[in-house]
């Protein structure tokens, strides 16, 4: 009888512990549907996921152990328009990516976009939103607006270089990241392929990283040839939570690229 009872209770723990497993796996099932848009395949060529500069600090504080911080500064494509959730948005997406890339550091991407904004005005908050945080990172994405609004580059120049200035005296590693390539910009004609020779020229003065996001989404469209309804909400200008999710990878990709040196390697070698 014992035997039977024993037999009877083992026989009910596999039961339970099955379905344990079954709802974990469609918990995780369910997170990766979150996590993973559906859409094309996310690639892109290896010079769009190297941003031409290494990220000394966050290289040192990974190395470390230290706590990161990453503040993501810019227009209406930082703070999400166009995304279903602010867990779409390109900040939420990259901060999940690099915690996977970096196992058991603390990594934090913070959210400082406002839509609408140009140049002047994110340089007018950067005391506000930024210098605060103590970033170890800024991602300043910029450029578009001022080609919407039809800005004479020759004033943005200035603009940007003094944004650049402004981080770099907080001791942070700075990446810009370019226009998003869409019909809205495009419209723009040579404005819009002069605002990213701008900062392409401005990040090489600087000796900082750049992002090219606007080659990334050309290539995307026009190699891969990804619909822009695939790529873009329906306003033609704004990204979706698919090509925010993998602008996010690809970002992440060449951020752990740029902390790769002799000091990471001790403790913090990212997966690819």
């Amino acid at each position: 009888m014992r035997t039977a009872r024993t037999s009877y209770s083992t026989t009910q723990g596999l039961i339970g512990l099955c379905a344990l497993v079954f709802v974990a796996l469609s918990s995780l099932t369910s997170l990766q549907a979150q996590t993973a848009p559906a859409g094309p395949a996310c690639t892109a060529p290896a010079e769009f996921t190297r941003l031409g500069h290494t990220l000394t600090r966050m290289a040192r504080h990974l190395a470390s152990g230290e706590p990161i911080t990453i503040v993501a500064i810019g227009s209406s494509s930082t703070a999400g328009a166009g995304a279903s959730s602010p867990a779409a948005t390109y900040p939420s997406r990259l901060e999940a990516d690099l915690k996977t890339r970096f196992p058991g550091r603390t990594i934090n991407v913070l959210n400082r976009g406002v839509g609408g904004e140009d140049a002047s005005q994110m340089l007018a908050r950067m005391d506000r939103d930024v210098a605060p945080e103590r970033p170890d990172l800024v991602l300043w994405q910029v450029g578009t607006n001022a080609v919407l609004s039809d800005h004479a580059l020759a004033g943005e120049a200035p603009l940007i270089r003094e944004g650049i200035r402004r981080m770099k005296a907080l001791g942070a590693d700075i990446v810009l990241i370019d226009p998003q390539y869409a019909p809205s910009v495009l419209d723009k004609g040579h404005d819009a392929e002069g605002m990213v020779r701008l900062i392409g020229a401005e990040t090489k003065a600087g000796n900082i990283g750049l992002f090219q996001r606007f080659a990334l989404m050309r290539h995307w469209r026009e190699n891969q040839g990804i619909a822009f309804e695939l790529l873009l909400s329906p306003d033609g200008l704004h990204m979706n939570d698919w090509s925010y999710d993998c602008v996010a990878r690809q970002l992440g990709i060449a951020i752990a690229d740029a902390v790769r040196s002799p000091a990471v390697a001790g403790g913090a070698t990212p997966r690819r």
